[in-house]
């Protein structure tokens, strides 16, 4: 596998494509372009199981916005097959608000590039609300694993080809991507072990079924925090103001590898504009708010809200990276 040229501007899932328009985002609320909007109850489909980050952006964000509005939003898990199931289960939804996809680089993007027979389009059948945050991506070995930092990881797997197992959420997931793009960068060989969600993937990591794993900082961190996990980089190209001690891998050894996560709103297709816009201004004015910052940044997400035709730029960009990093990869759906 040959090494990219330009890691770091080729990565699927890096955050370096938000555009000045999606950070500097501006809350507006002075016109109701959806009155009597939400009237009932809306559902937030959430395509991985609980206790995720994705989970627990739903149900910060769930909540701010019952909190503005005065009506539930419920979170509503559907793991399954990489987010394929709780995508399409949104993409049929009735699309009048009612429910939403809480979005992800995982479900939206990769997979239709790895798998075109998908029964959902990401451009047709879903209307941009706003992005949400962004995640770096955090390198975790069982603490067994005699290394404390990236470089001695990469000296012990050159020293023991194949010897270490790392575990992934899934085939061609960003979390794969993570590792095969490090493994690329530093010319290792390791075994990849697949699973089919965070929790049994991580239970696995902090029992030593398996020896180490990219993952989203949101999920690892609290395993980290209590000794389960040894945290050796994060993948974002700065370090992350959540784990300022935690450096990170390009400045470990791998410069110019870079790898987050992100997550975002979507609607079905067709779903009324002036619905969508509320929704929009809604979450950019929540996710100004200090408080949920702050609450963001202890699970290790990054507040990143954005315009609809902000997040629509966003995920274009963003596909049309993923493309070339599952090309130079090689990586094939299950």
């Amino acid at each position: 596998m040959r090494q990219p040229r330009e890691p770091r501007r080729q990565l699927a899932f890096s955050a370096m494509a938000v555009s000045l328009s999606l950070a500097m985002a501006t809350p507006s609320l002075a016109a109701d372009t959806a009155p009597g909007y939400p009237s009932k109850p809306v559902r937030v489909i959430v395509t991985f199981v609980p206790g995720g980050g994705t989970d627990l952006m739903a149900r910060t964000i769930g909540q701010k916005l019952a909190d503005a509005w005065g009506h539930q939003f419920v979170v509503d898990n559907r793991g399954g097959a990489g987010g394929v199931i709780g995508t399409e289960i949104a993409a049929r939804a009735t699309p009048d608000g009612y429910t939403l996809l809480l979005a992800t680089s995982a479900g939206l993007i990769i997979n239709p590039l790895l798998n075109p027979k998908l029964p959902y389009d990401p451009f047709t059948d879903f209307a941009p609300v706003s992005l949400l945050a962004t995640n770096p991506t955090m390198l975790v070995v069982n603490p067994s694993v005699p290394v404390t930092s990236v470089k001695e990881l990469i000296a012990h797997a050159k020293g023991k080809p194949r010897a270490l197992n790392y575990a992934t959420v899934g085939q061609g997931s960003p979390i794969h991507m993570a590792m095969e793009l490090f493994k690329s960068m530093t010319s290792t060989d390791m075994v990849h072990v697949p699973y089919k969600g965070s929790g049994p993937a991580v239970t696995d990591l902090i029992s030593g079924q398996v020896q180490l794993m990219f993952n989203s900082m949101p999920t690892v961190l609290p395993f980290v925090k209590s000794g389960k996990a040894r945290a050796l980089a994060v993948g974002s190209a700065q370090r992350s103001r959540t784990v300022p001690d935690i450096p990170t891998v390009a400045e470990s050894g791998v410069p110019g590898f870079e790898a987050v996560t992100w997550s975002g709103m979507v609607a079905p297709a067709k779903t009324p504009a002036g619905i969508v816009n509320k929704l929009s201004a809604q979450i950019q004015q929540s996710l100004a708010d200090a408080k949920t910052v702050q609450r963001m940044l202890a699970y290790g997400a990054e507040a990143q809200s954005s315009t609809p035709e902000g997040l629509a730029r966003f995920m274009r960009e963003e596909s049309a990276r993923a493309r070339k990093v599952i090309a130079i990869a090689g990586i094939k759906s299950e």
